[in-house]
């Protein structure tokens, strides 16, 4: 009896170590280059902070967008096309000026791999999903994206499926 006597202490002396560790982990994180140096520090380092990152991300999304309009001149009206190069413009700007949060630029990249990849539904449920979420944030430019999911989903299966890039022929019936 003399044993069990003495095992419950042990039990409730254990969490308290482990206990006296967390304060180290409040230390900021070692990630990303040292040069960054101060800045790291002071706040969560993530793309929105590194202006190459966050360039190299943006023209991820926004060449493909970018491409798909292009594929749309010449087959939807000039208007409509200048108005979606004007949001896909403030898309832009938002992004390169580290205004759209993080789950808006994931969001975007998602999307636009489903669009090169012509899953235009997929596509359409990442804008449904952004415009529930983070309206405030991409209200602005939105709009312009749906519409080139539309219209790039409308264009002969030609101009948009690649086999326009592998026979260029095929452009001109």
């Amino acid at each position: 009896s003399l044993f069990f006597a003495g095992a419950p202490p042990d039990p409730t002396r254990t969490p308290t170590a482990p206990a006296a560790r967390p304060p180290g982990a409040l230390r900021p994180p070692r990630s990303g280059p040292a040069s960054l140096g101060p800045r790291a520090e002071s706040g969560a380092p993530s793309a929105a902070d590194c202006p190459e990152e966050r360039d190299l991300l943006a023209d991820a999304v926004l060449a493909p967008l970018r491409e798909a309009l292009n594929a749309c001149r010449g087959r939807v009206q000039k208007q409509v096309c200048d108005d979606i190069g004007r949001r896909l413009t403030v898309l832009g700007d938002a992004w390169a000026q580290g205004k759209l949060s993080t789950p808006v630029r994931k969001r975007m990249t998602l999307l636009v791999q489903e669009l090169q990849q012509q899953h235009w539904d997929a596509a359409d449920e990442i804008h449904r999903s952004l415009m529930v979420d983070h309206v405030n944030e991409v209200s602005q430019w939105l709009v312009g994206v749906k519409r080139l999911i539309a219209e790039t989903r409308s264009l002969p299966a030609a101009e948009t499926d690649g086999s326009a890039e592998a026979d260029p022929d095929q452009e001109n019936p």
